[in-house]
């Protein structure tokens, strides 16, 4: 499966986000390489990731647990 496009993001620990609106997927790509695909996420909490005062923050508590998720 392709990628969206990935936005670069300013944190610690994520290199790039992405979001796939036809299929409701926000991907995202750590620093370590790996690029995990986040289903059934609505584009405001992808949105809400974009512009978090902290990525990784909001990536734990909205994100991470929230939302299956496959590894590419």
């Amino acid at each position: 499966m392709p990628e969206p496009e990935m936005q670069m993001v300013d944190s610690s620990n994520i290199e790039a986000v992405g979001y796939d609106a036809e299929n409701a997927e926000i991907y995202v790509r750590f620093l370590s390489g790996s690029t995990y695909v986040y289903t059934g996420a609505e584009q405001a909490v992808f949105e809400g990731l974009l512009h978090a005062d902290s990525i990784g923050s909001y990536f734990n508590r909205e994100i991470k647990n929230t939302y299956d998720c496959n590894q590419l």
